[in-house]
């Protein structure tokens, strides 16, 4: 029987929107194959994002932020199937959700996915080295690694991130929901963030506080 991870097991969860136990026994049931789980899943009906997940998803808006007077600003193209969801309040809320997560906390990447091979190598041999020189036993070394690397692409992946407004879940989460609930399926094309000076030398500020701050009162 394979070993099946927590790390897996919330994988797939974000995946499909499927519970815990579900995804743990989808996963047992296809060996710990994470791609075998969601059509597992899917087949038992109880993945209710993966169902969508494969539908086009062509309609939708280009949803902007503008924060501190114009010091940060964001557009981002959020995808639905159909013109008609595309213009209800509660698309339109979660557009300006993603747009403010964009802003207050600077993914450089939709998903993982996206990331550059080469980018993924160098951050792992650097996160190699500072476990080296942390003085950690070899065999441990690489479980360190892909802990940290883990860590990292919740740092920069969009989707991996934990949502500004309930840190307790990521953002890939919150598209389930929405998915869940609105009944088509929602994907986040790209974004593009702008920050006043950004790449000049100049004093430093929060912004990335300053925009959490604004959201709670949203």
């Amino acid at each position: 029987m394979a070993d099946i991870s927590a790390a897996l097991v919330k994988e797939l969860r974000e995946r499909t929107g499927a519970g815990m136990m579900d995804c743990k026994k989808a996963l047992t049931e296809t060996s710990g194959d994470i791609e075998k789980a969601v059509d597992y899943l899917r087949e038992k009906g109880l993945a209710a994002a993966a169902k969508k997940a494969g539908r086009i998803a062509a309609e939708g808006l280009v949803e902007s932020y503008i924060h501190g007077a114009g010091r940060i600003g964001v557009l981002v193209e959020i995808n639905c199937e159909t013109d008609f969801v595309a213009k209800t309040d509660e698309f339109r809320a979660l557009a300006k959700d993603i747009a403010m997560q964009i802003a207050a906390s600077k993914p450089d990447f939709v998903r993982r996915e996206d990331v550059a091979e080469e980018v993924i190598v160098r951050e792992k041999e650097v996160l190699t080295a500072q476990a080296a020189n942390e003085g950690k036993p070899e065999k441990i070394i690489q479980k360190m690694v892909e802990g940290r690397i883990d860590k990292f692409f919740k740092e920069i992946c969009l989707l991996e991130q934990p949502f500004i407004k309930d840190p307790d879940m990521s953002v890939q989460q919150l598209i389930n929901e929405k998915i869940a609930k609105i009944g088509e399926n929602i994907s986040i094309r790209r974004f593009v963030r702008y920050e006043l000076g950004e790449g000049l030398q100049k004093r430093q500020d929060d912004l990335a506080s300053e925009v959490a701050a604004v959201t709670k009162n949203c």
